[in-house]
């Protein structure tokens, strides 16, 4: 889908301007033009960026054919961003990327994103409602653009917190193996918001910090705003992983603390019988008359002896396991 919003130098906002006419808006140094690639194939893109807009085959190649981690390229008259934001999957504890490419001229913003953001569609509408917007000129919607996406961060690391604190009540509560891979899934969650943070936090750093002729002298101060923003998120993300590392280190005690209190049962159990053990193997349990003279042994009175010593070692065993403190 094809979408161009064009501010005119009258105040005007059109949204029914066609393709055909993109050249002669170019011309016109006065208006802005916005124009958004919403999931169109290389094919139908390809000829707009290269013959419109004069983009170098590289930085087409990039926005069209590749993936790559959030960036900024400088190409003199206008520059190369790639933005990331995320969809995270509570049920799987699954991040997914999101890319956005962004050509921004003198008077001019390309978007490109194969999947539809909902920043981007927000910025979209914004801009319809309030022209204020499009007079500040192209670095301001570079800037909403990148502020949305960094708010979009939010609810997700919200939403990992939350997974967080559920999994922290199961470790305790119930142990078990799914428990485990919930665990394991957060963290490479974790690990791929880092991998898209990190290097975004260094792109809006740049546009912050940078000298690019296409951002106005002065309105630096917006993306270290966002670039603020980024550095937060990524402190709530490290310490997140500090979380689920702390949570990974308590399933292990709590399942090896149960292992333990299980072997301490079973050897109980089997101490207690081992009395009981010793006597039937010394004595046979055979209580029919033997063949040599030998009656004491198999007499009414030893039988009662035996069978209440054996009932009553397993319980004195169990008082003194109790006194001592071993169960």
């Amino acid at each position: 889908m094809i979408r161009i919003l064009y501010f005119t130098s009258s105040g005007e906002i059109r949204t029914d301007v066609a393709p055909e006419t993109l050249p002669a808006l170019l011309q016109d140094t006065t208006g802005l033009l916005w124009l958004d690639l919403r999931e169109e194939s290389p094919e139908t893109c390809t000829p707009i960026m290269r013959d419109v807009f004069g983009f170098h085959p590289l930085a087409i190649d990039d926005a069209l054919d590749e993936s790559h981690v959030p960036k900024v390229d400088d190409w003199g008259q206008y520059l190369y961003l790639v933005l990331h934001a995320v969809s995270y999957n509570a049920e799987e504890n699954d991040i997914d990327t999101l890319e956005l490419d962004v050509f921004v001229g003198a008077n001019y913003i390309v978007t490109h994103q194969d999947t539809p953001l909902k920043a981007v569609e927000r910025v979209w509408n914004l801009c319809q409602r309030d022209e204020r917007h499009l007079k500040r000129g192209p670095a301001h919607l570079l800037y909403k653009l990148a502020d949305e996406i960094a708010a979009d961060y939010m609810p997700v690391v919200e939403d990992i917190d939350i997974t967080i604190d559920e999994i922290e009540d199961q470790v305790f509560d119930n142990p078990t193996p799914g428990v485990l891979e919930q665990i394991f899934g957060l963290k490479r969650a974790l690990l791929t918001l880092r991998r898209i943070i990190g290097p975004q936090r260094e792109v809006l750093n740049k546009l912050g910090r940078g000298d690019y002729a296409v951002i106005p002298t002065g309105y630096n101060v917006f993306f270290r705003d966002v670039y603020d923003h980024l550095v937060r998120l990524y402190d709530i993300g490290e310490s997140l992983r500090d979380l689920v590392g702390g949570a990974l280190d308590t399933y292990l005690s709590v399942v090896s603390n149960r292992m333990n209190e299980v072997m301490k049962t079973l050897t109980v159990i089997t101490t207690m019988f081992m009395p009981i053990s010793f006597l039937a193997g010394f004595f046979g349990m055979n209580f029919f008359q033997p063949t040599f003279p030998f009656d004491a042994w198999t007499s009414q009175s030893a039988f009662i002896a035996l069978m209440a010593l054996m009932l009553l070692l397993p319980v004195g065993m169990f008082l003194w396991m109790r006194k001592r403190a071993w169960m």
